[in-house]
């Protein structure tokens, strides 16, 4: 018999929070009993807990945590192609196989997810441009479909179940392993070029001239408005070859010592993210980089994860949580989607704390997979409650008719109808969806939220 516990769950932003009845397999077969025992109960898996709202989430449903399902099953060190389990993460990943010189394909913002997961949210990285996302580069997904019967499919084998597994939010089914083809790189450091620009057209300018570089993305403050809209540091980068790498004695050494100081151990007051300190940390932090451009050689550590190094930092939002939103609009010479965005946001006085600008590629994987041709604005909102909800769903409008749409990776919030104008794949992709799970067995209060799955018992 599997061990339930009933707890309280959210997802990284805190917002909202439900009662699941939650299960830890330890061993595939545990999945097994887990699943046979569900008795009409809605059922999904949950990995690391970094989405960010409700799409890993299941009023009284039952939750398989995959986080210990972590064994890696086999590598081959000629193609870079990795078999692992659901619940292996990309920081597993980057211990093992970076000192062995090889790194994930695609990585978002953090390492604390998931292969599982990433694949879930199909997820992008800095390097969209040119790798796209994480299912580009997997293959043999091992999923438990409704019937109980194990699939294994990829662009070749059940390509429909595959499409709408990337990208499909953990409703398809039951990720229980599969294989993602790692790069081989010269060494775990980056040559980062950081240039300030002054607007959302010089953003534009570098990022035009960036496309042959691998990494990009450009922090930008979105409070300051008139001639200083957009304004931020924007980044490239790439593998550093191995001699330009530093001596590593001494930063391992101050990592290791400030590892355990990087913590925010209590919720922080509602107060502390505010209009005021908002403006004054986007002011520094723009003032701090000299104009123009400079070069440094970093570690992958910060290059790509610099908030990994706070520990619990989604706690300085305090109990309320924050909502982050990310949107993507197709390009526009005079980007009237992104400046009216903007705009709403520096006049609703609810400024994003963080805020992540970048051109996506080309790549286009359909269904649910977020990443369309154009750019994309990742923002950080505390929950200011109905003011925010009326802000978001004015964004959601101007997302909506430039033909834009919203990451339901990030989401907790979007209306049914909105999402059907975003997303017009999502019929199809629930047509495959509903086919290899006829009884509905999994379930999500996103899902049931934009009417993916039911919304009552199997």
């Amino acid at each position: 018999m599997t061990r339930w516990d009933e707890r309280e769950m959210s997802g990284w932003g805190r917002y909202p929070v439900v009662r699941s009845r939650v299960a830890r397999p330890e061993r595939r077969a545990d999945v097994f009993e887990a699943f046979g025992e569900r008795n009409g109960h809605g059922f999904l898996a949950h990995g690391l807990g970094r989405s960010y709202g409700d799409a890993a989430l299941i009023e009284d449903g039952q939750v398989v945590l995959t986080r210990r399902l972590d064994r890696m099953l086999a590598f081959d060190p000629d193609t870079g192609w990795l078999r692992c389990e659901a619940g292996v993460s990309i920081e597993d990943i980057l211990e093992v196989f970076v000192p062995r010189g090889f790194f994930p394909p695609v990585t978002p913002g953090t390492k604390f997810v998931t292969v599982g997961g990433a694949l879930g949210c199909d997820v992008h990285g800095k390097s969209h441009h040119v790798n796209g996302c994480w299912s580009n580069h997997v293959r043999r997904v091992e999923l438990l479909t409704g019937s109980g019967d194990v699939v294994f499919c990829d662009a070749e084998n059940e390509p429909e179940l595959f499409a709408a597994t990337a990208g499909g939010m953990g409703l398809t089914g039951v990720i229980l392993s599969l294989e993602v083809k790692l790069a081989r790189v010269a060494s775990p450091y980056f040559e980062m070029d950081s240039i300030r620009v002054e607007n959302l057209d010089h953003f534009l300018e570098v990022s035009a001239d960036s496309q042959t570089t691998t990494n990009t993305m450009a922090w930008i403050d979105c409070v300051t408005r008139g001639r200083g809209m957009g304004r931020g540091i924007f980044m490239r980068g790439e593998v550093a070859p191995a001699e330009l790498v530093p001596d590593p004695t001494a930063l391992d050494k101050a990592m290791r010592l400030a590892a355990p100081l990087l913590d925010v151990p209590v919720d922080g007051p509602n107060w502390l993210l505010n209009k005021g300190t908002i403006r004054a940390f986007n002011e520094v932090y723009f003032r701090r980089h000299p104009k123009g451009a400079k070069r440094s050689v970093v570690h992958y550590d910060p290059f790509f994860y610099p908030l990994d190094a706070v520990n619990n930092w989604n706690r300085i939002y305090g109990k309320r949580g924050f909502l982050q939103y990310q949107l993507v609009v197709p390009r526009d010479p005079e980007q009237r989607a992104l400046r009216a965005v903007l705009d709403e946001i520096t006049k609703s006085g609810m400024g994003s704390f963080l805020a992540v600008i970048k051109e996506f590629g080309d790549q286009v994987n359909g269904g649910l997979s977020f990443p369309i041709p154009g750019v994309t604005l990742a923002l950080d909102f505390a929950n200011y409650g109905q003011p925010l909800y009326d802000l978001l769903d004015r964004l959601d409008a101007v997302v909506e008719d430039a033909g834009g749409r919203v990451y339901l990776g990030k989401d907790a919030r979007l209306s049914r109808a909105s999402f059907q104008r975003m997303y017009p794949e999502w019929e199809a992709w629930k047509a495959v969806r509903d086919r290899w799970d006829p009884q509905g067995v999994f379930r999500s209060e996103l899902g049931k939220r934009l009417g993916l799955c039911a919304e009552g018992p199997a």
